[in-house]
């Protein structure tokens, strides 16, 4: 007798840097992914040199992504989406990758717009992420994540502006751009509460506030988006996987530790019915 067929798990395909200490970056999609269910395939646009202390360098990937993707392609069908965050291609390479997703058209998708690792050296600045907004968004349906200090930065404001801009100041040029939505995470906002805000052409809607947990972790702006699209994968629509991935952060931020003893904390790994004690 046939063994009974496992159905198959949704896809994401994460485009972004690699983080060879898994902290952040396409390693910590992948982890997350994974700890939701998906099937994680990840294009590399930017190599690092980078650990748990500070990000050193970041340089193009070797090979070409575009080709990479187009390789991927076959694989891309169903119950699939994509993430996109740190990217080191120039203007031609990144425009050849917005003309494939938008031949792929992804059925869920999202776009962290990340300036800078959160220790070390920085990568973009407020104008390379209007120019690429111009290239990606216009396709239509992504949703945008950025924190204050980027959406500050696309909104053209100073940088001290990052916590007092009104939430429309920071969330309408994304929406002017393109986006579908805009997910302003609220870390970086001033107080003892986090609030992130949802905001669409309909209007801006407060998700939920919880109380400020202490210390920081690496990585939390990759865990949340793509948590946010294993869960949109997995049947949740759009605010409910806000919420859920905000959560999600929440009940993993005691498990973080530091490899080696060394650096700032990262996730560790969801715990499995192999691994528990």
């Amino acid at each position: 007798m046939d063994a009974p067929r496992l159905s198959a798990p949704p896809l994401a395909l994460c485009l972004g840097g690699m983080d060879p200490s898994a902290g952040a970056g396409l390693l910590r999609d992948a982890l997350t992914l994974a700890d939701l269910g998906c099937l994680p395939m990840a294009v590399s646009l930017a190599e690092t040199l980078q650990n748990g202390l500070a990000c050193s360098r970041i340089e193009p990937p070797s090979m070409d992504p575009v080709q990479r993707v187009e390789t991927l392609a076959p694989h891309l069908v169903g119950r699939w989406g994509a993430k996109l965050s740190l990217c080191a291609l120039e203007p031609p390479a990144f425009r050849r990758l917005c003309a494939t997703l938008r031949h792929l058209a992804p059925p869920v998708r999202i776009w962290d717009p990340i300036l800078a690792p959160s220790a070390g050296v920085g990568l973009h600045d407020g104008e390379d992420l209007r120019r690429m907004a111009s290239d990606l968004l216009p396709m239509g349906g992504w949703v945008v994540s950025p924190n204050r200090g980027e959406a500050a930065a696309f909104a053209n404001l100073p940088p001290d502006a990052m916590r007092s801009a009104t939430p429309e100041a920071l969330t309408t040029p994304w929406l002017e751009a393109g986006a579908a939505a805009v997910w302003l995470k609220g870390g970086h906002a001033a107080g003892d509460e986090v609030q992130d805000l949802w905001a669409t052409a309909e209007g801006l809607q407060a998700l939920d506030a919880a109380p400020r947990l202490p210390g920081e972790r690496r990585g939390t702006g990759c865990f949340l988006s793509a948590a946010w699209l294993g869960l949109r994968l997995q049947g949740r629509d759009d605010l409910a996987a806000a919420r859920e991935a905000a959560r999600l952060l929440r009940s993993r931020w005691s498990d973080a530790f530091t490899p080696g003893g060394a650096g700032r904390p990262l996730f560790a790994p969801a715990p499995t019915a192999l691994g528990a004690p």
